[in-house]
């Protein structure tokens, strides 16, 4: 069972918060939720040599074919990401040993193109006395760590330790330790002065890091949360060793939950004639503007000590009123791959939601990532606006005419429903719709739907609120959570009376882009396999659809 307080405690003090964490009674990390009865020794540990993804198939109807998820077992948080001599390294948290959270490690896929995943043994496994939880990786390209050498520079790895029973802190304690890798991140060491970085007197909520370079000071700035004061604390290096406070972020925005996995990152504004802005990514559960998880941002300053958010939404202000990365339910915990080639930040999230992440109906494994997202940011008004778009690498990969067919469909809908055919009938495909709204109420899709008609994932827009909505209600298996919201929505104005998306379906997720990337609504869903039915619909008038269908092969 996850605790979450509805009100965790915020200290007024910006002296107190700079060193220290206050514990509330009760309360659990969202990232370290109160494991189930299962016994640790359910599955066996992930197996020593690599693992091809396996493919969907009835007996393991909602396994990923374009989503990185392990072989077996529970998956969460990504950790680590980072692009090494034309590999992607995606390390994340992993319970070696069962389909459930606990026994907290660092699994380890690896992939050349974002959708095709090969699962490495675990990298760092955790122990009674020190659980290995989020963190990020950089390659120390330079040796200032001392870890490598000039001609085999290390990775270095800035983990959270947790630590039980016979740890180097009092149990309970959460600290920032130090693993590193001379072989391309096949294997890690972990540093014999851990931890490097922690809170006095010690704190249970202490977690998170993830790093980034300060080229005018020529040093890496860590942040890290105190997660139940919704506080990210700033601290800087020349070694990724030895850390120094810097300031604390905080005071602004949804506070209805912990803050976890923070990143802070400078960004070109699209069309700002070289002008730079710095974001900071801040996760929040619960409280997200989904219901539960949910992944907030702030775009401001930073002058090498302080962050400083601009037009940010107040304490208390209405959920609509701060900037989300997905108005979903199942995207939370994403950091950026450290290194992508490209020159924009590219973003990799967990597809999840820890309102019923450990009851959903998947075995034998659980847990799965969003696809990568490449984020841009644009001037709008008054605020600056990131923007999501499916990773070129992945998009490329989705869309490989060796491995995809692609079919198109013109119609015109009037107080109707028309079936797409098989075109759009597969369990795992990239859809590009253009909606021409202008004459209708409703209009949209609906996807794995049942051959009745009862069941199916409906993507619809009203006209009259411009309201996108992604509702699966009647999408599949639901029974596991009453907390499986049945709907989500966002605010999305036509342009010139159209309506553009981009939708990523798989065997139990959809992702929809809308035509700008200012607005994404990630779910997952359950549906049985046999419901691969399409269609589209208009109510109140008539809609006109362009249609174009990439389908993965098996």
């Amino acid at each position: 069972m996850l605790h979450s307080p509805q009100h965790p405690f915020r200290s007024a003090r910006k002296a107190v918060l700079a060193v220290v964490a206050v514990v509330v009674a009760m309360v659990a990390s969202s990232c370290t939720p109160t494991p189930d009865s299962s016994p640790s020794a359910a599955n066996p540990p992930s197996a020593a040599g690599t693992v091809a993804a396996p493919a969907p198939s009835e007996s393991d109807p909602w396994r990923p074919a374009a989503h990185l998820t392990a072989s077996q077992n529970w998956i969460n948080d990504p950790n680590g990401l980072v692009y090494e001599n034309g590999t992607y390294h995606a390390f994340y948290q992993h319970n070696p040993h069962g389909n459930f959270w606990g026994d907290m490690s660092w699994g380890h896929s690896t992939s050349t193109d974002l959708v095709h995943w090969t699962q490495q043994p675990v990298a760092m496994e955790g122990s009674a006395s020190e659980e290995v939880f989020s963190g990020a990786i950089v390659s120390d390209t330079k040796n200032a760590s001392g870890l490598g050498t000039a001609e085999n520079p290390p990775l270095v790895a800035l983990y959270t330790s947790s630590y039980g029973e016979g740890g180097a802190l009092p149990k309970g304690s959460q600290a920032q330790s130090v693993a590193y890798s001379l072989d391309r991140g096949t294997s890690w060491t972990k540093y014999k002065g851990n931890p490097v970085l922690s809170l006095q007197p010690a704190s249970n909520n202490f977690r998170d890091p993830k790093i980034t370079w300060y080229e005018p000071g020529k040093y890496w700035v860590m942040t890290t949360v105190v997660a139940d004061a919704q506080v990210v604390k700033l601290f800087k290096s020349t070694d990724l060793l030895h850390w120094s406070f810097l300031s604390d972020f905080s005071g602004v925005g949804a506070q209805g939950g912990l803050w976890e996995v923070p990143e802070l990152l400078q960004m070109d504004v699209d069309g700002g004639n070289g002008l730079k802005k710095w974001v900071m990514i801040v996760s929040i559960n619960p409280g997200g503007i989904a219901g539960g998880s949910g992944m907030q941002y702030f775009v401001g300053d930073f002058d090498g000590t302080r962050f400083t958010a601009e037009h940010a939404a107040k304490p208390g202000d209405p959920l609509t009123d701060s900037q989300w990365l997905d108005h979903g339910a199942d995207f939370y915990a994403a950091n950026t791959i450290s290194a992508a080639p490209g020159g924009k930040p590219v973003l990799l999230g967990w597809m999840g939601n820890w309102d019923y992440a450990q009851s959903v109906p998947s075995t034998p494994w659980r847990g799965s990532m969003a696809i990568p997202r490449q984020l841009t940011l644009a001037a709008t008004g008054s605020r600056f606006e990131l923007r999501s778009a499916i990773a070129p690498a992945a998009a490329d990969a989705l869309t490989n005419a060796k491995t995809s067919e692609v079919h198109r469909e013109n119609l015109t809908v009037t107080d109707s429903t028309e079936s797409l055919g098989s075109d759009f009938g597969s369990r795992t495909q990239l859809i590009d719709a253009e909606m021409d709204v202008a004459g209708s109420a409703d209009a949209g899709m609906v996807l794995r739907a049942s051959s009745d008609g009862r069941a199916g994932l409906r993507i619809s827009y009203n006209r009259a609120s411009q309201t996108l909505k992604v509702d699966r209600s009647t999408a599949g298996t639901s029974n596991f959570s009453p907390k499986f919201s049945p709907y989500h929505q966002a605010s999305v104005p036509t342009k010139d009376g159209k309506v553009r998306l981009r939708i990523l379906l798989d065997s139990s997720s959809v992702e929809v882009f809308t035509q700008d990337g200012s607005v994404v609504i990630s779910d997952i869903f359950f549906p049985q396999w046999g419901n691969t039915g399409a269609a589209a619909f208009s109510s109140g008038g008539t809609a006109g659809f362009v249609l174009t269908s990439t389908r993965m092969q098996p």
